[in-house]
């Protein structure tokens, strides 16, 4: 019979390798499945596209992205948990132990686990624009809370491609750093909450750009410096001059493997019990950006995972 792991942690974010150091202090000895490019994206997860990181906490100087995530890949390590560069595609989680089979092993034997830490995260939407790939972290971005702060984008006008309550957010937000924030909304109205959406329309720092969609980003060997929009009801094109776009049209969470196996909200969210990890299955846990929708931070998602961490480890105790 295979062995039957005590934890199995599915992703590679700071939820995942905190929930890692924690258990792997614990002795409880982790395996940590980093995925191979899981959606599109390197073990690291979404730090991994960012250049500079200067809100996480320990780095007065900021530090970059994969650097940050390099160093908590080696604090995992350095307590004992062993990482595997494999992608979870399939669970069974109807019966203990809990089975998981990677994505070319899928006519393997399982994975066996007692328990199960899921903290695969969620992939922020963009549009596939020409230029996006270009300027993608020279002045385009899909995270104005973390990349709004940054000297490039200070006292030049920036813009959000969005209508909904994250695309007010983050526009109102840059308005503290932009001299001008560009709302480019395909529509004549917010789709955002009626608060949200006066807020935004009365800052007096923002500019909206009704019935339009984005067509391509252009700039130097630097930076990103305009934008084209289309209108969409007469067909006309205007160039505006930026120094930052911001994509604010959603995110998916990472949770096709668990579909049918865990509560999931209309979103595709993996619902947790308010004030913890715990899901609907006993002894699977959720950290990070795969059950939270609101905050969406690395260092909210690290929490979360000293939280699944701990909650695994109490619940093990109990079953001995």
């Amino acid at each position: 019979m295979s062995e039957i792991h005590n934890v199995v942690i599915i992703g590679s974010g700071p939820a995942a390798h905190t929930a890692a150091v924690y258990a792997a202090r614990a002795e409880l000895s982790p395996v940590l499945y980093e995925g191979f490019m899981a959606g599109g994206i390197a073990a690291g997860g979404q730090l991994t596209t960012t250049t500079e990181v200067e809100n996480y906490p320990g780095f007065p100087e900021g530090i970059s992205g994969p650097e940050l995530m390099d160093k908590m890949r080696a604090q995992s390590t350095r307590f004992g948990t062993k990482i595997i560069t494999e992608t979870i595609a399939k669970v069974d989680f109807s019966e203990r132990p809990f089975k998981l089979w990677p994505e070319h092993k899928l006519d393997k034997d399982p994975i066996l686990a007692k328990s199960v830490i899921i903290s695969t995260g969620a992939t922020a939407k963009t549009l596939d624009i020409p230029g996006k790939d270009n300027y993608w972290q020279r002045g385009i971005s899909a995270c104005a809370v973390c990349d709004g702060a940054l000297p490039i984008f200070r006292d030049v006008p920036l813009a959000v491609i969005g209508g909904g309550d994250s695309a007010a957010e983050e526009a109102t937000y840059l308005t503290k750093y932009g001299s001008t924030v560009y709302v480019v909304h395909r529509r004549d109205e917010l789709r955002a909450s009626a608060i949200m959406a006066k807020r935004l329309v009365e800052n007096p720092k923002v500019e909206m750009v009704w019935n339009s969609v984005i067509e391509s980003a252009g700039g130097d060997d630097k930076q990103i410096r305009n934008i084209t929009v289309k209108n969409v009801n007469d067909g006309s094109s205007k160039t505006l001059d930026v120094g930052g776009l911001f994509f604010a049209i959603g995110h998916k969470p990472n949770t096709d493997p668990f579909v049918g196996q865990i509560d999931l909200d209309e979103e595709g969210y993996i619902k947790t019990v308010p004030g913890t990890a715990r899901t609907n299955i006993e002894g699977v846990y959720a950290a990070g950006d795969v059950q939270d929708k609101k905050y969406r931070q690395a260092i909210t998602a690290a929490g979360s995972g000293c939280m699944a961490a701990l909650e695994a480890e109490r619940w093990l105790s109990e079953q001995d």
